[in-house]
């Protein structure tokens, strides 16, 4: 995931970077590229640290991380290029460049926030079983939701995935059982959700339905 977020900056700072460096054709100034460049990657940090903060934050400095990588290769370009830093006209394909461009940005962006997953693993692991089984949910960090899911004996063996969490209407975690787990164990996990609508639902790609329990984790 982590990568993912890292190549989603690169290209987006790849992208402001062009930008930039086109703009600048018209006074010579293409030490503006990488300078605004790096500077959106601060202000990506800040945000991400103060605004945001907790696990959700990290997320952030890989995403600012692309857009310093870009800042460094630009610069470092820059001084490669012995010739042709002189003031120009833009042309044609520098005209639809800075048509295109931004419609990319603001796109890219828009993608990825509609396609966020919203959700993380907090814990994953193989523990006893319980006799109740079921999940329970309790407040984190800025708001955010944990839900917590304990299993009983007929989950020995199994590992546990996160198929789908359905962001449309009330929440639904849907979750996805296979071989591969510790024989004598069950698997064992915790969810970070941003905003959980009621009612919640917590259910298996089989069907089956998980209720609501209080209680302790033990390990």
């Amino acid at each position: 995931m982590a990568y993912l977020i890292l190549l989603s900056g690169l290209f987006l700072g790849f992208i402001l970077f062009m930008f930039t460096f086109i703009v600048a054709k018209r006074n010579g100034k293409y030490y503006l590229a990488p300078i605004i460049t790096l500077l959106f990657a601060v202000i990506i940090v800040a945000y991400g640290l103060f605004f945001v903060g907790g696990f959700e934050g990290m997320a952030y400095l890989f995403l600012s991380a692309g857009f310093f990588i870009i800042s460094i290769a630009g610069a470092l370009f820059l001084l490669l290029l012995s010739s042709g830093k002189e003031a120009k006209q833009l042309n044609k394909r520098d005209k639809i460049s800075l048509l295109i461009l931004p419609i990319i940005f603001v796109a890219t962006i828009g993608i990825t926030i509609y396609s966020e997953q919203g959700y993380w693993i907090i814990a994953q692991s193989n523990i006893a079983p319980v006799e109740t089984e079921g999940y329970r949910i309790s407040t984190i960090s800025e708001g955010s939701r944990e839900v917590t899911l304990l299993l009983g004996e007929k989950y020995l063996g199994k590992e546990i995935e996160v198929e789908n969490l359905s962001k449309q209407g009330a929440t639904e975690i849907t979750l996805k059982f296979v071989d591969g787990g510790e024989e004598d164990k069950v698997p064992f996990i915790q969810i970070g959700i941003r905003e959980i609508n009621e009612p919640l639902q917590v259910k298996t790609t089989d069907g089956v339905i998980f209720e609501p329990i209080g209680g302790k984790v033990g390990k």
